[in-house]
């Protein structure tokens, strides 16, 4: 079972989220911390959490497009979960191009529309 943490509630207690953290890991749960790269001082918080996952923020998955600041970040997290043995995920890849970008610089998994839509949960488990 992965547990999803995003990296606000993360920062707001970072005593109690490491004692959480550790519980679920003792009880066998992997942890993806989501929506990473909002916070600020990002990248401290990777070095004192273990997790097996990172998400990055879908606001600089879409922007890669148009800016290579936001491309520059998504490399940057991308390398720097890497280095400390966690999965990257890019959320909201919304298209092809996008797609192309999030394999380029080799990011693990994906999520968002040009993968698939939402659907109703009796339309998955017929």
């Amino acid at each position: 079972m992965t547990i999803e943490i995003t990296e606000a509630s993360l920062i707001s207690n970072l005593y109690t989220a490491k004692t959480v953290i550790q519980k679920l890991h003792e009880a066998g749960c992997k942890i993806a911390l989501d929506d990473f790269g909002i916070g600020l001082s990002s990248f401290s918080y990777l070095r004192n959490f273990v997790v097996e996952y990172v998400k990055i923020e879908g606001s600089f998955i879409r922007n890669m497009l148009h800016s290579k600041v936001d491309y520059a970040v998504v490399q940057a997290i991308n390398n720097i979960a890497h280095e400390i043995h966690s999965q990257t995920v890019a959320e909201c890849v919304e298209n092809d191009v996008i797609l192309g970008l999030v394999k380029e610089l080799g990011i693990d998994f994906a999520q968002g529309y040009a993968l698939e839509r939402p659907r109703p949960i009796e339309e998955i488990f017929v």
